[in-house]
This record gives C-alpha cells, structure tokens and sequence, in this order.
C-alpha cells in the first residue's frame, strides 16, 4: 500500500470497505475511465458495480437496508473513487446528500418511503439550490412555492443539478410565502420539496422539464443539468420533514457534508495526479538519467506529496467532527478550501512533470488538468469558504469587554 494518504484508526469493517473500493476502482474503473470521459459517456457498468457493492446506502442506517456506516468512512471510499474518476463520486455524492437530509429531517414517512430504495440504488437522488442568476447568493432565489388546497404549485428555474437526467428524486430548495409575513428573512422562507420523477430529459413529469447536458469542460459522464418548472404540483407530504420554512437550514446541513466529500475528491485526485507524476519522473529520461534525479523535480514532487498529505489530513478532521455529533462547520469549509486549491497545484505540477505530453489526452493528467478547477467551484467557491471560516473564527476568538 501507498505511503500517502494513510488513515490511522481504522476499524477492520472500515479497512475492509476501503480495499474492497480500491479495488473496484483499480480493476474497473481506472482502465476505461479516460475512454468514457473523453466520450462524455455515463458509466452506466460501473454504477451497476457501486449498486452491487452497496455504496448507494452506505450512510443510510441498517434498519432501511444500508451498511449505517459513519461519514469518515463515506469520505475515504470517495476519496479512492475520485482517484480513479472524479465523475463517479459525484454520481455517488448528490445521492448521498438527499438520502442524508431525508435521514437528519425527513418525516417517519419520507424514511420509509425513500430510503430503503435509496440504498439499494433503485431511487437515485440530486439536490437543487442553485439558480441561473444567483451563484452563491442563496438567500436570492427566486423559484416559489404557492399552496394550492392541498398540495404546492412550484416555479421557476434551476441550475447546475448533478444527476439531473438520471436521478428519480431530487431536493429542490424553493421560496415559501405560506405562513411568512412580508419581512421574514428569506433564510426563513424558503421550503424543501422532495421532487419525484421519471429518469431522462424533457418533461419528466407534467411541469418538470429537465431540458438536456450542460456541456462542460471538465467533470464529463455524469449528467448536469437545469430543472425547468411550471406549475409542478407537489403534495404536502412531499415536504421535507412535513413544514414548511426550514429548507435553507435542512440544505446547509447537507451541502456541510457535501463540502467534506469535495474535500475527499480533491483528496483522491490530487494523489492520483501524484502517482501519474512520480511514475512518469522515473520513466521519462533527459541528459542520459531519468528526470527524477534532476533536484527540480524531486522539490516538486516533495511539494506536491506534502500538500496531498496535508489536505487528506483536514479532510479526515473534518469528518471526524461530524461524526462525533460536533459542529464542523469551520473544519469542513477549511477542508475543502485546502483541498480544492492543492488539488489544482499538485494537478499542475504532475502536469509540468508531463512537459509536452500532458498535453496530450492520451494521457490521463490530461483530464485531471480539466476536472481540478470544478472543486474550486462546487459545493460553495473559495471565497464563500474563507467567508464562513473567519465569521466562524471570529465567533471562537471573539474578544471580551
């Protein structure tokens, strides 16, 4: 086993897990997932394979048929998937968001319903906040909510789902009037409905449109999307945790475990453009040696091991927090910061030890170098990150008197 990235305390369920997935990843993964990225192709087999090895439900609690493992451990199977392709842990990530939020602030009902299919991968979920116009201003959306008898009449456009097309249940997150005066702050009004529909693009269910991909640089075989509604009518039982009012608090509580999982995907695919790195310094040779014993390279190459270590540290941290019942909010947006922005250097760096062939997409830095810059992105930018962790560090180190 590699020096990097080593995770002390494991228990033997865990340990197990974890090479069951590097394994997968090694043997079905890692061999065809250039191929499929640069077809833009969802990796329909390998999401076949992730079903069968129960990663669907690997949070979702025994008695609704998961494995109830902890967050730590979801964090390092995603970790080991991203070092094999990024996209595969996203299919993955988006789904355990809405199962974890069902799980924390479902209704009895909306458990049972959803989430023993949830674990067998049968119900596949997305989540929705973002808007055309909004970026990460949240609180400015403007898709609504209107009771009709007893049901909700929702409206408006959404942006950038993950699963958008394939997914069959998806969390949108909507502003609410009812039973909010004028005035109410807007973290206060806004709902989450629990959207079910059929797999595919177009209009999936009457007054939900998904209108087809967003073409992306980067980030290619799973599907991105919109989500165009017009009067969908969602009954009252399909709100989450059955009022309305509390979706901005539900979705930060799940976009807070989102962002130690972009943690764990910079993780992975910062020791993958490692590995790529190192193997080529010590095959590639210049001036009659191989480019590894030049000292410019091996500095680059101590840079780029020390920052993989480093970020796979925070991120376990931050998971670790959650796990114990305690806020981890400041861990969490200090673990994707860091581990989004060393991505991208130990990414850039593996791809200078390439020279001329990293440029080449027969080889697979080729696509690390376009998959990097959507975890400076996802999940809250870099500046909403440092945001929370000064409010956050002010809140610690606030002075008295």
């Amino acid at each position: 086993m590699a020096r990097l990235a080593q995770t002390h305390g494991l228990t033997e369920v865990q340990q197990e897990i974890l090479a069951t997935v590097r394994d997968f990843v090694d043997k079905e993964i890692l061999p065809v997932a250039t191929e499929l990225e640069h077809r833009d192709e969802y990796p329909t087999r390998i999401v076949e394979g992730l079903k069968e090895l129960g990663l669907f439900g690997l949070m979702i609690p025994e008695e609704y048929g998961g494995l109830g493992e902890s967050l730590l451990t979801y964090a390092l199977c995603v970790e080991e998937l991203s070092r094999g392709w990024m996209s595969v842990s996203g299919i993955i990530n988006t789904h355990f968001i809405v199962a974890y939020m069902i799980k924390q602030h479902g209704t009895r009902e909306q458990r049972e319903t959803f989430l023993p299919r949830m674990a067998l991968g049968e119900v596949r979920g997305a989540f929705s906040m973002s808007e055309p116009g909004l970026g990460s201003d949240v609180s400015a959306i403007t898709s609504r909510a209107v009771r009709d008898g007893g049901d909700h009449l929702l409206t408006g456009q959404k942006m950038w789902l993950t699963n958008g097309g394939t997914s069959t249940l998806v969390a949108v997150l909507v502003r609410s009037d009812e039973g909010h005066p004028e005035g109410t702050p807007p973290h206060r009004s806004m709902t989450t409905f629990l959207v079910e529909k059929e797999p595919g693009f177009g209009e999936v269910r009457p007054g939900l449109t998904i209108p087809g991909k967003i073409e992306k640089m980067g980030y290619k075989g799973v599907d991105t999307t919109e989500l165009i509604m017009d009067g969908l009518r969602i009954p009252d039982d399909r709100v989450l945790g059955g009022a309305t009012g509390r979706g901005f608090y539900q979705m930060m509580d799940g976009v807070e475990v989102g962002r130690v999982n972009v943690a764990a995907r910079g993780c992975g695919v910062a020791r993958r453009a490692f590995e790529l790195g190192v193997s080529y310094a010590q095959q590639r040779h210049t001036f009659g040696r191989p480019i590894a014993e030049h000292q410019a390279v091996q500095f680059r190459l101590a840079e780029m091991a020390t920052k993989v270590e480093a970020a796979h540290a925070m991120m376990v941290n931050a998971a670790r927090k959650k796990d114990s019942g305690e806020r981890n909010d400041l861990e969490a947006g200090m673990a994707k910061y860091l581990a989004a922005e060393y991505c991208k250097e130990v990414v850039e760096d593996s791809f200078r030890i390439h020279g001329g062939y990293g440029f080449s997409k027969e080889y697979e830095i080729e696509r690390l170098y376009r998959e990097a810059p959507m975890l400076l992105i996802g999940e809250g930018t870099a500046e909403i990150q440092k945001m929370i962790i000064g409010r956050r560090l002010l809140e610690e180190y606030r002075i008295q008197g």
